[in-house]
């Protein structure tokens, strides 16, 4: 409910996440096909992936593919990867995961109306952010500029963050 701060501000006794973080450098691949495999990796699960440009030996450019999954993901993503990349390996390691309690709300603009992510640590507003595929919507729907959607919707997200944080 608005304006209760309070079950953000209970800690869990364990304040992480156990999640796997699976990599493999890539030398000898296309743009598109590595861009599809951050889609299969979502699709599969993953929490996040990201892509890091690297060097490689023998002097050639090429990309290190980050994947972050919960554990019971991990064997599905690395098969993934095996399928849909040239890498003859997987590194893999277990990482421990701090974030923010979160949650979404939705706030009126006068383009329609947004969701809205906000973050908070022992019950302070950390951060409220609008969701980029609402915002985009309401960009196309209304045939208005995204940033100026994105301003409205900012906007109104740091006022029903301060409302929550109150």
């Amino acid at each position: 409910m608005v304006g209760e701060a309070a079950e953000f501000g209970k800690r869990p006794a364990k304040d992480h996440d156990d999640l796997v973080l699976m990599e493999t450098n890539i030398d000898d691949s296309t743009p598109q096909a590595i861009g599809f495999v951050m889609e299969r990796a979502f699709v599969l699960g993953a929490l996040d992936c990201w892509f890091t440009p690297v060097q490689m030996k023998k002097n050639r450019p090429g990309v290190v593919i980050s994947v972050l999954a919960s554990p019971e993901k991990k064997d599905e993503l690395v098969e993934m990867l095996f399928a849909e990349t040239t890498t003859i390996g997987v590194r893999t390691s277990q990482v421990a995961r701090i974030s923010l309690d979160r949650r979404f709300e939705t706030v009126n603009t006068q383009f329609g109306e947004c969701r809205v992510k906000i973050a908070m640590r022992d019950g302070c507003v950390m951060n409220a952010m609008p969701e980029y595929e609402d915002v985009r919507l309401l960009a196309l729907e209304k045939n208005v500029p995204f940033r100026i959607v994105w301003e409205a919707a900012s906007e109104a997200a740091r006022e029903k963050a301060t409302a929550v944080g109150a």
